[in-house]
C-alpha cells in the first residue's frame, strides 16, 4: 500500500489548505495517508550561525524521515503576501540543509486555495518554478479559488471545480501506480 504524505503549508489551526489537502487525499484509492500538521514542526529561524552552533533541529530531521517514508506528496500551499508562509519557507530552508532534494523526487499533487478569487495563484506559481530545484516532481496541480464560497460540508460545491480536482487526483493516482516501492 502506498503512503501519501499530506500537508497544508500553514501552521494555522483552521488551515483551509490543510482541509483541502486532506479532502484530496481522501479521494485516493488503496493508500495510507499521513497528515502532517506544521504546528508540530515549528523550528528556530534558519541561519548559518544557528546551524553551526546547534546543528539541524530534531523537528527538521523528523520531518525529513516522514518525507523519506512517503511514496507521494499532496501539498496545499497557503499564501501570505503572495508567497509561502514563514513557517513553510523556514521548514524548506532547514530541510534543504539535510538534502537539497527536499521533496525526494516523489510524485506530487501541488495545490493551493485562499479566500480570494486567485486561490493562492502567486504562491502556486512560485512553487511550480522553485520546487523542481528541490526535488519536487509535480505531477499535476490544482487551485481552488474563493474557498469559503466553493467548499463546505467536506466537499467542493462547484461541480466544475469538483470534477477538475477528481481529474487531477486520477492523474496523480496513475503516476503513483507506476512508482516502485523501495
Amino acid at each position: 500500500m502506498k503512503n501519501i504524505v499530506t500537508l497544508g503549508a500553514s501552521s494555522s489551526s483552521t488551515s483551509i489548505n490543510k482541509t483541502l489537502a486532506v479532502y484530496a487525499a481522501s479521494k485516493l484509492k488503496d493508500v495510507s495517508i499521513t497528515v502532517i500538521d506544521l504546528k508540530n514542526y515549528e523550528l528556530p529561524l534558519y541561519s548559518v550561525d544557528s546551524e553551526e552552533e546547534f546543528g539541524i533541529p530534531e523537528g527538521a530531521l523528523q520531518f525529513n524521515k516522514i518525507i523519506e517514508s512517503a511514496d507521494g506528496l499532496i501539498i496545499s500551499l497557503a499564501e501570505h503576501n503572495g508567497t509561502y508562509t514563514a513557517v513553510f519557507k523556514n521548514l524548506i530552508d532547514w530541510l534543504s540543509r539535510i538534502d537539497i532534494k527536499v521533496w525526494k523526487d516523489l510524485p506530487m499533487l501541488l495545490m493551493s486555495t485562499s479566500p480570494g478569487k486567485q486561490g493562492g495563484g502567486s504562491v502556486m506559481e512560485a512553487a511550480k518554478q522553485g520546487f523542481p530545484f528541490l526535488g519536487g516532481h509535480i505531477v499535476t496541480d490544482f487551485s481552488l479559488p474563493s474557498f469559503y464560497d466553493n467548499f463546505s460540508n467536506d466537499r467542493i460545491l462547484n461541480a466544475e471545480l469538483a470534477t477538475k480536482l477528481i481529474e487531477k487526483i486520477r492523474v496523480f493516482e496513475s503516476t503513483m501506480e507506476n512508482v516502485v516501492a523501495v
